[in-house]
């Protein structure tokens, strides 16, 4: 590994640190991108989000897509975990820690909207960012699209109703320009990118040279893309973390809690089905990541853009990167408990 993969972290907390301190001190940049932003989603980070993915993409033959859709323990993990465990456990946790440890330093008003914050959170799984997650593990590409697909269908008719019974609000409206926005943006533009990229290539020059030369070129790309989105995120929310650092680090805890349980009950729910880490390390990542754009709009529709509900959404967004890197690192030094490819 270079020095840029190995020194990772300290690139991750320079780049935070930098994000922060362009959002106080040259707040005009962050006003600037955030101009850039249809249906809630960040056209910059659309965009650097594309650089992350794109090296996956290319590697994805789609006769394997066709294979990834007949091996369903993967999905099961997926689905199961996602749907039936993730948004019960995020609701009793943050419940436990907001309500309970914390009320007195934040008070019953504030951590009911924060309760609801983080429920938006757990009732919505990653579209995106998984695809770098996968990637960072050495995920199967094809496999990880199936997975994220089946995810964003259940997300259709599941999301509402979970929400609404959790919370005990009527009424939830999803956003359906957010996620198909999404959708087009982070899986199916990538995809028909890097498939047309791939066939032309092969064609043209061999696939010796797809593999041996082009694919190298992009070996970099995917963190590079990934520090510079940190710097964005933190920049847009640089004055918030300033000011609000206590309830941003109390909100933390319940969430980063909820991450690495998820995490490892998918994880460990993978192992004891043997599947293969290029599986299970995604299947994983699916459920401990989330869908924050949906779940800022929805908070932002439901309690308002000043709502402790829509912080709460956003500390989600703060956190999950660098959370995210954590187990990347952790499923990539216990892939020796896994079958390999």
């Amino acid at each position: 590994m270079d020095a840029f993969g190995r020194y990772l972290t300290v690139w991750v907390a320079l780049c935070i640190v930098a994000g922060v301190l362009i959002g106080k001190y040259l707040p005009a940049i962050p006003q600037t991108l955030s101009k850039f932003e249809y249906a809630n989603v960040s056209i910059p980070v659309a965009l650097l989000i594309w650089l992350m993915i794109y090296p996956m993409m290319l590697k994805i033959d789609f006769k394997s897509i066709v294979d990834a859709t007949k091996k369903p323990k993967g999905l099961t993990v997926t689905c199961v975990t996602n749907w039936l465990i993730k948004p019960f456990t995020m609701y009793l946790i943050s419940v436990f820690f907001l309500k309970t440890v914390f009320v007195d330093m934040i008070g019953a008003e504030l951590a009911s909207e924060y309760v609801a914050g983080a429920v938006l959170l757990g009732a919505a799984p990653c579209t995106a960012m998984v695809f770098v997650w996968s990637h960072l593990t050495k995920g199967d590409p094809a496999y990880t699209v199936v997975q994220v697909s089946v995810n964003d269908l259940i997300l259709l008719v599941a999301f509402a109703p979970i929400v609404a019974f959790l919370l005990g609000v009527g009424d939830v409206m999803v956003p359906y320009n957010t996620l198909f926005l999404s959708v087009v943006l982070f899986v199916v533009i990538p995809l028909v990118g890097g498939y047309v990229s791939r066939e032309h290539i092969i064609k043209t020059r061999g696939l010796d040279y797809f593999e041996n030369v082009f694919l190298k070129k992009f070996d970099n790309t995917t963190i590079a893309g990934l520090l510079l989105t940190l710097v964005i995120i933190f920049s847009f929310q640089g004055e918030i973390i300033l000011n609000n650092p206590l309830h941003i680090g109390l909100i933390a805890v319940p969430l980063i809690i909820q991450t690495f349980l998820i995490f490892f009950i998918a994880y460990g729910w993978s192992k004891a089905w043997k599947l293969k880490h290029n599986i299970a390390a995604p299947a994983a990542m699916i459920g401990a990541s989330n869908f924050f754009e949906l779940a800022v709009a929805v908070a932002i529709s439901l309690f308002g853009l000043n709502s402790g509900a829509t912080l709460a959404t956003v500390v989600g967004v703060l956190v999950e990167v660098p959370v995210m890197l954590t187990l990347v690192n952790i499923a990539n030094r216990t892939r020796h408990w896994f079958s390999q490819t």
